[in-house]
């Protein structure tokens, strides 16, 4: 539904990066949008990533980062994307080994 939007609408990565992401499960702000995973064969996004917590009072960087599957998102606004997912089951530590 909206991957077709996004082509007719031409939403930009950039664009997704300005969005503030809010969980209507807990209404709960999980942050901006960070980067976007790919599928290459199609072409469509398959998944947002949203950096995770900060670890002690945000000194020392983060580990974890939420990955939204693409279906779990139920409205892309102006500012914010919407998303429904269970935070526990979306976070996950960061996998520095793919840069």
């Amino acid at each position: 539904m909206f991957q077709e939007d996004i082509l007719r609408f031409g939403l930009r990565i950039f664009e997704l990066r300005q969005k503030e992401v809010i969980n209507c499960a807990d209404c709960q702000i999980l942050g901006s949008v960070c980067d976007v995973d790919i599928d290459i064969r199609t072409g469509r996004i398959c998944s947002i990533i949203v950096p995770g917590p900060c670890k002690v009072c945000g000194l020392f960087g983060r580990d974890q980062e939420y990955i939204i599957d693409y279906c779990c998102i139920k409205q892309i606004g102006t500012d914010v994307i919407l998303v429904d997912v269970d935070v526990e089951k979306v976070l996950h530590k960061c996998d520095f080994s793919r840069c």
